[in-house]
């Protein structure tokens, strides 16, 4: 390992785009981070400016790096995942605002798809559900409704990306196209086994091939940024969804190995090794990561909602200041008084995969407090998270035997102590939470030899806290079993 080595990690975010300079051994030598507009157009819609991204992109790195004072020997991107640009090749100027992952719009097309009996064919080949979720169906979204772009994508001026793709194109000025395979697998586009886009998937949803990057692995060479975008001239060495990316940060590099990270969403990714395998229990198989050409795969469980709910009490119910208060709230009560809340803002996600579902609150009373409402808001990561873990544990055939939990939750003790209660297995917290970023610095490492392998990279993660099952069992099954009739009215009455 190259000690005095420092690695850029860019992590472009749904609600923030932050850059954060490490060390060679994963410490934080400078961090930054800047939010961004959410826009909500329409009921069950999303959107992001990619003007706006690209800006604050630019800015936290321009601060990361002047704060960083060393310097970088590569970058690495993580981003979030299925969010879709489409963009003039000429000009670079995206033709529509990005079509965020948690968007609902297309979900006609994707039940469309389902009842023409394509489920199996999407599964077989890209290990997805046809979902809104996914970057295929937006993709034709905004060719069938921007003026003139599907004319302009069929004679070849238009690309499409994911985040990374978009912030590769523009760092280094147009010179570089490409994305990584764990990027590529949440498209609907990408058959997992073959490692190419297909051409059967494309004409599914009605997607040029000529719109499409070249997927490379995720460690690997992107190219190097163009003159005068950055303090001085890097490489870009790797690329992975923010899923991946943490999976990566975690050191989860052995089959069986699970962690679970907690922004937005919350997305938990059980490695499989070498083979891609297919869920009976309606999770999705991705692809892990991709080095020197070979796949490793994995199962994951997604959940829409997670730090978004808490977010939500903040900003559209004001009945919080802050996301750290909803600790000392849940632990001013004793229990749950029987007030859920099924935080079905854009759908459901695994297992349930309902994209019409929307949020409610079961159980309130008079005497209900913001109290209620936030130990509701952490609750329902936990039981969702339970709901992955069952699914998991029955397409495995044994249940986790330990979860690698990251992402900005996680500074949450009490949360953490009901997840390990819900999931019935230790949590174990690592040294470094900000693994998403890591994991992407990671990747440039090893691309530019910082590392010599992924066992150097397993023996830096480090053990902060375990948080073991303690709540007896009736009462678990009592919570759960709320949980589960709040989650079927929700499914019935949509």
């Amino acid at each position: 390992m190259d000690s005095n080595a420092l690695l850029l990690a860019i992590d472009q975010g749904t609600t923030s785009s932050r850059a954060i300079v490490f060390e060679a051994n994963g410490a934080i030598r400078s961090i930054a981070q800047r939010e961004f507009t959410q826009h909500y157009p329409d009921s069950g819609r999303v959107e992001h400016d990619a003007e706006e991204i690209w800006e604050t992109t630019l800015a936290v790195c321009g601060e990361a790096i002047a704060a960083a004072g060393g310097s970088i020997a590569a970058i690495g991107i993580t981003n979030q995942r299925e969010t879709t640009v489409v963009w003039d090749r000429d000009t670079g100027k995206p033709v529509h605002r990005a079509i965020v992952w948690q968007d609902r719009r297309t979900a006609k097309r994707c039940a469309e798809i389902k009842s023409a009996g394509y489920e199996t064919l999407i599964a077989a080949k890209t290990g997805l559900l046809p979902d809104p979720y996914f970057s295929g169906t937006k993709i034709a979204w905004i060719l069938d409704n921007v003026d003139g772009a599907r004319a302009a994508a069929e004679a070849g001026r238009l690309a499409f990306g994911t985040i990374d793709t978009f912030l590769v194109w523009r760092l280094t000025a147009g010179a570089v196209h490409a994305t990584d395979a764990t990027n590529a697998s949440r498209t609907m586009l990408f058959d997992i086994h073959t490692q190419q886009w297909d051409d059967e998937l494309l004409a599914l949803n009605d997607v040029p091939r000529s719109l499409l990057p070249e997927v490379r692995d995720s460690a690997a060479d992107y190219g190097e940024t163009a003159p005068g975008i950055l303090p001085a001239q890097y490489r870009i060495a790797g690329v992975a969804g923010d899923q991946h990316a943490a999976a990566i940060g975690q050191a989860c590099f052995e089959p069986g190995m699970i962690k679970s990270t907690y922004g937005t969403g919350c997305f938990a990714m059980l490695n499989t090794g070498k083979t891609a395998t297919p869920s009976t229990n309606r999770l999705l198989t991705t692809v892990a990561y991709r080095l020197n050409n070979e796949a490793t795969y994995a199962l994951e469980g997604s959940i829409f909602i997670a730090g978004a709910a808490v977010q939500w009490l903040r900003d559209g119910l004001g009945v919080i200041d802050s996301a750290p208060a909803t600790e000392a709230l849940a632990r001013s009560l004793p229990d749950n008084r029987g007030v859920y809340l099924v935080p079905a803002f854009t759908g459901l996600g695994a297992p349930h995969w309902d994209p019409d579902a929307r949020g409610a609150i079961f159980g309130l009373t008079r005497d209900s407090a913001p109290a209620h409402l936030a130990r509701a808001a952490l609750e329902s990561v936990c039981y969702q998270t339970r709901d992955l873990a069952l699914a998991m544990a029955k397409d495995r055939g044994k249940a986790p035997s330990a979860v690698r939990v990251d992402g900005g939750m996680v500074a949450n003790d009490w949360l953490l102590q009901f997840l390990a209660d819900m999931v019935e297995a230790p949590v174990d917290r690592p040294v470094i939470t900000e693994t998403t970023a890591l994991g992407a610095a990671y990747l440039a490492g090893l691309h530019v030899g910082v590392y010599d392998g992924l066992d150097e990279i397993a023996r830096q993660w480090r053990h902060e806290r375990t948080f073991a099952p303690r709540m007896p069992a009736p009462e678990r099954e009592r919570l759960v079993s709320g949980w589960d009739r709040a989650v079927a009215k929700v499914l019935d009455n949509r």
